[in-house]
């Protein structure tokens, strides 16, 4: 039978309600039935799996861990986050679901050296942080024309001395305040302090020049040429009130020997910085992290 060539084969298809990919994050005592659970779940309501990655640190008593992405009905997502509750008070889920199209907003907090900086203002114009980046503050004005010339706004927040710090605090916390959903400290040379931490409400992740726990706190590069030290490197993890000791997400090191001074670990080392920090941000922003007490699965 002749068909007009014009005619879809499938007429339907245009009709299809839209659909929005999703991811849902889940950490809960481990047990039998979790996966066959939350899949037969998202299949009753419409949803087509797309991508699943699980851990248990214990299958007798551990804890378990699940990202997935999946497909649904653009219309099915109010009602399938209200009725997932059902699933995860059963199996005391710790969860969150967050819509894949939905970049998050990202604030960068800089001092002087700009090398991190520049990196993530980069693979941002690139596209490859999965991220929006909405603005950048300093205690410093060095970057304010680098920024401002991309169309971000750049707040110079100065830290005169430890006694303005409060202050200063104060003012970093009214620019972020709605702003943003994730803090991204890109070489801020500032200990934040505790009740910014408690105040700012979305998650703060830091580059530390060194390969913690070794050589935390100032001037790792020099203490790692002080004790002959024939790897260095960075780590990115998410700040908390104990000086870099925040769950790690990411280290990366590269060799050094005796030959090496300070200017040229220094200089090594930032290459590390740069992509262990981007690799952390695009994965909390693609929600590859869990956070579990002092330490991160990462998918």
């Amino acid at each position: 039978m002749l068909t007009d060539p014009t005619e879809s084969p499938h007429p339907d298809v245009d009709d299809r309600p839209p659909s929005q990919v999703m991811r849902l994050l889940i950490t809960c005592p481990d047990q039998a039935g979790i996966v066959a659970a939350v899949s037969r779940f998202l299949f009753e309501h419409g949803a087509n799996i797309i991508e699943s990655d699980q851990y248990s640190s214990d299958p007798f008593g551990g804890q378990f861990y699940l990202r997935m992405e999946f497909a649904v009905d653009a219309g099915e997502i109010g009602q399938l986050a209200e009725r997932f509750g059902l699933i995860a008070e059963r199996f005391e889920m710790t969860w969150r679901l967050w819509n894949a199209g939905e970049r998050k907003r990202t604030a960068l907090l800089v001092s002087k050296e700009d090398h991190c900086l520049q990196d993530l203002l980069y693979r941002w114009r690139r596209d490859e942080l999965n991220a929006e980046i909405v603005l950048v503050a300093s205690n410093h004005p060095d970057h304010r024309e680098l920024v401002e010339s991309l169309g971000l706004p750049y707040h110079h927040v100065p830290v005169a001395d430890p006694q303005s710090k409060p202050e200063a605090e104060r003012r970093l916390l009214e620019i972020l305040d709605g702003e943003c959903d994730l803090v991204v400290l890109a070489r801020y040379m500032q200990i934040l302090s505790g009740e910014f931490l408690r105040r700012v409400g979305v998650p703060v992740v830091n580059i530390h020049h060194s390969f913690l726990p070794a050589f935390a706190g100032a001037g790792p590069y020099a203490k790692a040429r002080e004790r002959g030290v024939k790897l260095i490197g960075a780590t990115a993890h998410y700040v908390t009130e104990e000086l870099d000791a925040g769950p790690i997400i990411e280290q990366d090191v590269n060799r050094v020997s005796h030959r090496d001074d300070v200017t040229t670990l220094t200089r090594l080392g930032a290459d590390i910085e740069r992509t262990v920090l981007a690799r952390a941000v695009t994965w909390h922003c693609e929600d590859r992290v869990l956070r579990q007490g002092n330490t991160t699965v990462v998918f």
